[in-house]
């Protein structure tokens, strides 16, 4: 089994919001903010670089919202190579948990 690299909490917070559908930058902000109790907030330039490292990797990609009002918003969606790294990084942080209790 390939050993997977550990995840930084801003990719690990982007992939979970995004687990639960597309979102744009900054509902995926307040949603990490959310999720994690405050303990973990994404800035602006952290969330458009982790982003754009993101999308180079495969792991999601950009679309266009629908919405009806006068300008389109830039949305990120999850992808299946994304979601395997999400399920990888899931596993190896109960891995250390478990390791952790066992001590």
């Amino acid at each position: 089994m390939k050993k997977s690299e550990p995840m930084s909490e801003s990719y690990y917070y982007i992939l979970l919001c995004l687990a639960k559908g597309a979102n744009h930058g900054y509902g995926i902000m307040q949603m990490t903010e959310k999720l994690s109790g405050g303990d973990v907030i994404i800035g602006s330039g952290t969330m458009y670089g982790a982003t754009s490292n993101m999308m180079k990797k495969g792991w999601i990609r950009e679309i266009m919202s629908e919405g009806s009002g006068l300008e389109r918003r830039r949305q990120y969606q999850l992808t299946e190579s994304g979601r395997e790294a999400l399920r990888a990084e899931i596993q190896r942080l109960r891995r250390m948990l478990e390791n952790a209790e066992g001590v």
